[in-house]
């Protein structure tokens, strides 16, 4: 009989012991491949995108983004004369050249005043109807705007927020609210990810946006036949000079795609590093089975060692059954990438982000991917069970089933286990006493690898230990039955350490993002308290500035103390030592701000800085640059001209709050920047009159009923936004999580199942005796309670360690708070018993109805 023939007749006869690991394949092959198209799905809708709404060559003012975001830190984007678009026309190549106007930094609302933006996070686009977007849209209701009371908005929006001809809204910019009535709706060519888009005619839209006529934000030129983008791109800069940013279609389709890419980099590397990790815990799970399946065919495969197979050939043979179950968990786990991919393109639909099936993207290298990860993955998993399973000699066939242990390598093993434990014990602690962030983060992560292999190393002699303690604890109380459960998981500590260890990898990371983000909350908590003097803050939450028209309504809010005005400047520094930093940001506040967010100092005090010609440096800054209190700083304002201020005060590096700001006062500023040019507020600090805090909190409200984007928050609002933010981004790790936690339970499954084929005679015998059903379902459903509750208690330590030294890391960034989140720990430390119950139903449900007879004649 060849190998692959006995393979196959072995994997068909335990296909049913196959199934839960092949899931396990399925399941972790399936979230990469997932990831994978659903991440290239999105690339394509984008690129069609871009490439539908380019034009041939853009041309836009030097200050515009290279991604087509215009708008400044005054509100209003940066423009260029329509005497350019003359300019443009003469040049040679060019068949047509036409003006555009558009902003993101905008809010349109409805007549209830409310938002009409997208929940996805897609932006808010406001511009003129032009030739260029009359390619890319189609009017499918109404008509294009023609005057200053008409609006135009796409399709997706309006069937969103119930949108119909003749339907008011709203367009609040900086310079004010221009209201207008739906004139026509327009739907996307292609598909439209999610942005809310609103047409204006060219004259209201310069207007609205900018505040005045006769200017553009960018100039769509279309190049005459037979002309290239780049030599159309020469031509034009040719008659302009270089005074505006010229690009091509291309050029500006790559630049809008690699701001894309960077987002979606970020999601897509995290959820394969979920899937990673639910790989990583379905190796437990695929040794286990082998390594038991081993077990049970000792005698099968002594003798075929009996009647002339090699050591080779068993080891090949075992090999071949994991790379059938890889091919087949990873064929089915590819299918079901696709479906979560759909699923995904669904979900995010239901947020506000629309992803059409049309544009589903499989590229070859997604299956291929998913394939060979699948299968190596299975087959590596396989090769130590297949290793031992060589090593049976001929002489086991006149043997009872089952493998005698391995002395030797349980103590080798032990050793490195502890060795490892306490390599990734000492790491941990160095990362602990570090007094540099950076290198702490290093030394952490060798110190969580390094535990986590040791534990996993080291499992059977944890399990050895605390399985008895756990037995004495909960599993004594249930008597005789109770005492055979707690042997059961102690016949095979080696078992049942693989089995906890693939629970424990998913439990230590929950427990330890649990910790930092508990941490997280209170130490930003306990700042607010200690730092923040205001009552209220007002702002944007997604990050536009606030307007003068709203400024004013706050300020002239009945029962107010003083109203702090912060905005950020963009600079150059150059500083005592004869070096220039750029990209600098001054932080210009009124003089009241020393009094809204009491800021640390090393030297001076804050309130000197906000003196006339005046400035503060941060610790880390005036020690890199040898500045002292009364050192002269020239700050070249990039809105305005350059400044010689007084250094009056060195702000702690220990702040949390504004960490790392540079400080001066609005009216220093003023008289080096032009009014026109200077930007506008990004937050506003309120402190109310004494005794009069509620009335101003719900008049603030009322005062900015007009601007529903911006929002006032108390201190206690302040504190429960970042808290929801925090635990926002925690349940959606939790969620990723939960995958690796579900192959676990599998294993837990499994692991009973065989462990109930194993003992089959032994179960026969035990009902023989009087053992009843409900005495057998209830042991096997302690022993699986208790293998949880071990992996649990595992999981759980580790992660707590793990979260612990994390915090001191974040305590040299300022939050100096550790915070264990105990009901958490509890819940999920519950959670581990139930998990443990439900995985042993099945198998406890099949041993209650084992034939007695049929069981004790079981070989």
């Amino acid at each position: 009989m060849t190998v692959l023939k006995t393979s196959m007749r072995n994997f068909v006869a335990h296909k049913g012991r196959m199934a839960l690991s092949a899931i396990a394949v399925l399941l972790s092959v399936a979230f990469v491949c997932g990831t994978l198209v659903f991440t290239d799905t999105m690339n394509t809708t984008f690129d069609q995108l871009f490439q539908a709404t380019s034009s041939d060559v853009q041309v836009s003012a030097k200050g515009s983004s290279d991604t087509g975001e215009t708008t400044s830190r005054t509100g209003k984007p940066p423009v260029l004369p329509a005497s350019v678009v003359g300019q443009i026309r003469k040049a040679e190549g060019v068949r047509s050249a036409e003006g555009t106007v558009f902003s993101t930094s905008v809010t349109v609302i409805d007549a209830d005043k409310d938002k009409l933006s997208p929940s996805s996070g897609a932006p808010t686009i406001v511009g003129n109807w032009n030739g260029n977007d009359a390619r890319t849209m189609e009017v499918t209701s109404g008509t294009a705007p023609k005057g200053p009371d008409q609006v135009m908005i796409d399709a997706d929006t309006a069937d969103k927020h119930g949108l119909k001809l003749g339907d008011e809204i709203g367009v609040i910019t900086v310079v004010g609210t221009h209201h207008a009535r739906v004139s026509g709706i327009a739907a996307f060519k292609v598909t439209n990810p999610g942005a809310a888009i609103f047409y204006l005619d060219t004259k209201t839209a310069q207007q609205t946006l900018v505040g005045r006529t006769g200017v553009y934000t960018d100039v769509n030129v279309t190049a005459a036949k037979g002309v290239t983008d780049d030599q159309l791109k020469k031509n034009v800069t040719a008659a302009l000079g270089h005074d505006y940013k010229v690009q091509t279609a291309k050029e500006v389709a790559d630049a809008n795609q690699k701001d894309v890419q960077d987002s979606l980099n970020v999601m897509k590397y995290a959820m394969l590093g979920f899937a990673g990790i639910a790989f990583l815990v379905g190796i437990f799970l695929i040794i286990n089975t082998f390594s038991m399946l081993v077990a049970q065919r000792t005698r099968e495969i002594g003798l075929l060692r009996a009647i002339g197979s090699s050591r080779k050939q068993v080891n090949r043979s075992v090999l071949v059954e994991a790379l059938l179950l890889g091919v087949l968990g990873s064929v089915l786990g590819v299918g079901a990438g696709v479906g979560i991919a759909i699923g995904l393109m669904k979900l995010m639909g239901q947020i506000g982000m629309k992803l059409s099936t049309d544009d589903l993207t499989v590229a070859w290298t997604t299956p291929a991917l998913g394939l060979l990860l699948g299968v190596v993955v299975t087959v590596l998993a396989a090769y130590l069970p297949a290793r031992r399973a060589g090593k049976i000699s001929p002489m086991a066939a006149l043997r009872d089933a089952g493998t005698p242990a391995d002395a030797r390598a349980g103590a080798v093993r032990a050793v490195i286990g502890l060795l490892l434990t306490a390599a990734g014990g000492w790491c941990l602690y160095v990362a602990a006493t570090t007094d540099e962030a950076k290198a702490g983060s290093g030394w952490l992560g060798l110190g969580v690898v390094a535990t986590l292999v040791g534990f996993v190393v080291i499992g059977p002699l944890l399990a050895a230990g605390l399985v008895r303690i756990l037995g004495a604890v909960i599993l004594r109380i249930f008597g005789p039955v109770g005492r055979m459960a707690e042997r059961n998981a102690l016949r095979n500590p080696r078992r049942t350490g693989a089995t906890g260890a693939a629970l424990m990898i998913g439990l230590a990371l929950v427990a330890c993002l649990s910790v930092v983000g508990s941490s997280m909350v209170a130490s930003a908590t306990d700042q607010l308290d200690k730092t923040v003097g205001a009552d209220f803050i007002v702002q944007e939450d997604n990050g536009q500035i606030i307007n003068r028209q709203a400024v004013k309504a706050v300020k002239d809010t009945p029962g107010l103390a003083r109203v702090t005005e912060y905005k950020l400047l963009d600079a150059s520094l150059t500083t005592p030592d004869g070096r220039t930093t750029t990209n600098e940001t001054i932080n210009a506040a009124d003089p009241t701000y020393a009094r809204d967010v009491r800021t640390e100092t090393v030297a001076g005090t804050l309130a000197d800085a906000y003196r006339p010609d005046s400035m503060s440096v941060f610790e880390g800054f005036a020690k890199d640059h040898g500045i002292k209190l009364g050192s002269t700083v020239a700050v070249h304002f990039k809105a305005g001209r350059t400044a010689k201020l007084t250094v009056r005060a060195i702000t702690s590096d220990e702040a949390v709050i504004d960490k790392g700001a540079m400080y001066a006062s609005i009216a220093t500023a003023a008289k080096y920047i032009p009014a026109a040019d200077m930007p506008l507020d990004d937050l506003l600090f309120v402190t109310a009159k004494d005794g009069q805090e509620k009335t101003a909190y719900t008049a603030l409200k009322s005062a900015l009923h007009e601007w529903p984007q911006y929002t006032v928050r108390d201190q206690t609002d302040y504190k429960q936004a970042l808290k929801d933010q925090i635990g926002q981004l925690l349940n959606m790790i939790y969620g990723l999580l939960a995958l690796a936690i579900i192959v676990a339970v599998l294993g837990v499954v499994n692991t009973l199942a065989l462990s109930v084929v194993e003992r089959t005679r032994e179960i026969g015998l035990m009902r023989a005796i009087g053992l009843s059903r409900r005495q057998l379902r209830r042991m096997i459903r302690l022993e699986s309670v208790v293998i949880a509750v071990f992996g649990a208690l595992l999981g759980l330590g580790l992660g707590m360690g793990w979260g612990a030294t994390a915090q001191k890391l974040l305590a040299l960034e300022g939050l100096t708070v550790l915070e264990i989140p105990w009901p958490t720990i509890i819940a999920v430390f519950a959670g581990s018993a139930f998990v443990g119950l439900f995985a042993a139903l099945i198998p406890a449900f099949r041993a209650g109805r084992m034939n007695v007879l049929n069981a004790i004649a079981t070989d």
